[in-house]
């Protein structure tokens, strides 16, 4: 059963109440697959809680609004893509950061949470004071909202990156979800009838009693996402575990839980911050003008970097094209860069290092690279096109050659 406009409504809004930090956009596109809801009663486990269906459960995520929190984060990701000496980590980093600009920038610093083990601590205090910190086997990088003021800083490299929060940092908190909540939110953001959701049974996160909410795709085929599951917690709505397995089964996709929380209030001191004696401050107005300078510089002489083609300005004003339903929607960009993958000469070459880790696939799209992951796949087509979504590469390649 569906909830009705009237609920949906109160669900997105109870959604925007707790603060978020970022995922990889690949782990995003599946996460926010559309979902339907199927009344289940909760099934008798241990902790022994009241039964509760799923509708209701869903409605007392929306409606948590845990404002004061401290706690440890484990974060797993695993997209399978290859390691080749760090490639994973490096490519997620480099596409951020683009190679220049400052350690302790956000976009490029968390994304690293796009594959391998993480540990993060987390605390908030209201809508103002915001903290997130990477553990590091030797360093520490820190997120930090406080006020009018939003910090980043790399312990590793001694650097820091400094923005202000004229929209009550917002913009830096969106950049990385990091919690289990921030990933929930993403899972609940639209409901349709695509999607079958229950309650499973009863857990215990971080020494709290939980509800297990699943979700599954009604009808697997075509898609790569198998389950999410979301421990729940019964006192406060909020959910303290994510997880996404993939539908060709084994280790999860993303795996996110505390393993240790606190709803008390956090010291104030939590949220302070002086940049070290010796660290390299970047504000973020100089690092914006820094890369807009580097990327017309990487662009060459004749190269019009500021004055984008037609397909990438309807891009930026419309967004992509989307095809299919729910768990099967692909979403369809349009480039505008001819002749496939680019290589370090400008010119379309699948032959080089970039192409060789794809499928070489042709159709009546022409020819193109199939490039996936265990969640995510990509098509990348001759003709400028760009096919990406949480389906097989049948899937993509069917809807390149049909465009639907």
């Amino acid at each position: 059963m569906a909830p009705n406009e009237s609920e949906a409504d109160d669900l997105r809004t109870g959604r925007r109440k707790a603060a978020r930090y970022v995922v990889p956009v690949t782990v995003v596109g599946v996460a926010a697959a559309t979902i339907g809801l199927v009344p289940a009663l909760a099934a008798s486990g241990d902790p022994n809680l009241p039964k509760i269906t799923a509708q209701q459960l869903i409605e007392k995520i929306a409606k948590s609004d845990v404002q004061q929190l401290s706690g440890t984060v484990k974060v797993s990701t695993d997209l399978g893509l290859p390691n080749l000496g760090g490639l994973e980590s490096g490519l997620a980093s480099g596409a951020a950061r683009g190679g220049d600009g400052s350690s302790a920038d956000p976009t490029s610093k968390l994304t690293e949470l796009a594959s391998g083990t993480h540990t993060l601590r987390v605390a908030a205090d209201g809508e103002d004071r915001q903290k997130v910190s990477l553990i590091e086997s030797a360093a520490e990088y820190s997120l930090i909202h406080n006020g009018k003021d939003v910090w980043g800083y790399d312990s590793k490299s001694n650097e820091v990156f400094h923005g202000t929060a004229a929209d009550g940092g917002k913009k830096h908190r969106d950049e990385v979800p990091a919690t289990p909540k921030d990933f929930a939110d993403e899972a609940l953001k639209s409901v349709d009838d695509t999607t079958s959701v229950k309650v499973d049974g009863t857990a215990q996160v971080a020494g709290r009693d939980a509800y297990k909410l699943v979700i599954e795709p009604k009808h697997a085929s075509g898609t790569t996402v198998g389950a999410i599951s979301i421990a729940v917690d019964a006192k406060t709505g909020m959910p303290l575990k994510f997880t996404l397995t993939p539908a060709s089964g084994g280790a999860a996709v993303v795996d996110a839980g505390f393993t240790q929380v606190s709803f008390g209030k956090p010291a104030a001191s939590t949220f302070d911050f002086t940049p070290p004696k010796g660290a390299k401050v970047t504000e973020e107005k100089d690092a914006a003008k820094e890369a807009a300078q580097g990327a017309e510089r990487k662009a060459g002489p004749g190269r019009q970097f500021h004055e984008p083609g037609a397909s990438h300005k309807d891009l930026a004003e419309n967004g992509p094209k989307v095809l299919g339903k729910g768990w099967n929607s692909i979403a369809v960009f349009d480039t505008g860069n001819k002749g496939g993958i680019p290589s370090s000469s400008g010119k379309g070459d699948l032959s080089g290092f970039l192409g060789s880790l794809g499928d070489q696939v042709s159709g009546k799209f022409g020819k193109g690279t199939v490039f996936s992951t265990r969640l995510v796949n990509a098509l990348i087509t001759d003709n400028g096109k760009v096919y990406v979504g949480a389906v097989t590469k049948d899937t993509l390649v069917k809807a390149a050659n049909t465009g639907q």
